[in-house]
């Protein structure tokens, strides 16, 4: 399916190869410090959220898990030994600068067996009822169609297989919420300390604005076709864990 109309890029609406081309760049710019930034973003919580959402896939010894948008491979290493030697994991991304970091990363952590494929979240390479279940870290709200890339994700799911999905999410109560939004408003100076170029963290910053509520991500999951549609919010709602079926 082709998306016409523009789409949202932060607070700009653009046409969405242009949205495409330009998440791509923030992401080549970031890809070597991106972990790091992820440590101050989240204040290091975001690797026990990783850890917690790998639980809630349901997972066993000889699954096939695609691990989408899946970047520097932290949640490739924790799949890994979940679904063990005679299980696969897939590490997709359309990034290849941050593939080639998560590549190093896993070589290096002794992890060799992981098959790596650059993909559009829209369009997956995968046949139908491939995979046991599909997990997308922080990775969600930069897709060009959110709804697409949700319908695609089903079909190459097995039936009874869980989409689980973490991402930034909105706080709950205003108390909570200025406070988060004023520790957002530091991002950028971050960013310009640790990558060089604020840029990137300003768009970061919109487009967890920009990314639905939790009540309207769910009918976004109903709508491309899951069940038992569910979501936990994290840290009083900065971030949540999102989970659909394939009936």
């Amino acid at each position: 399916m082709t998306q016409t109309g523009n789409v949202s890029f932060g607070h700009r609406q653009v046409t969405p190869d242009e949205k495409t081309r330009l998440v791509q760049d923030v992401f080549a710019k970031v890809a070597v410090r991106y972990d790091a930034m992820n440590d101050i973003m989240s204040l290091g919580a975001h690797r026990l959220f990783k850890r917690m959402a790998v639980d809630m896939t349901g997972l066993a010894k000889g699954d096939t898990v695609l691990d989408l948008a899946g970047g520097t491979g932290d949640m490739t290493a924790l799949l890994r030994p979940v679904v063990g030697d005679e299980g696969r994991v897939i590490l997709a991304d359309l990034n290849t600068e941050m593939m080639q970091v998560g590549r190093n990363r896993l070589l290096d952590d002794g992890i060799a067996d992981i098959s790596f494929c650059r993909v559009r979240a829209e369009a997956l390479p995968f046949a139908d009822s491939t995979c046991d279940a599909v997990t997308i870290s922080f990775g969600l709200r930069n897709f060009t169609s959110k709804e697409t890339a949700l319908a695609d994700i089903c079909r190459v799911l097995k039936p009874g297989g869980a989409l689980v999905v973490l991402e930034f999410s909105h706080p709950d109560g205003p108390l909570l919420n200025n406070l988060y939004r004023s520790f957002q408003s530091l991002w950028p100076s971050f960013g310009k300390t640790i990558v060089g170029d604020a840029e990137p963290y300003r768009y970061l910053v919109e487009s967890i604005e920009k990314h639905p509520r939790p009540e309207g991500l769910a009918l976004m999951f109903e709508d491309a076709g899951f069940i038992e549609v569910r979501h936990h919010a994290l840290a009083g709602g900065v971030a949540a864990i999102h989970r659909g079926v394939k009936p």
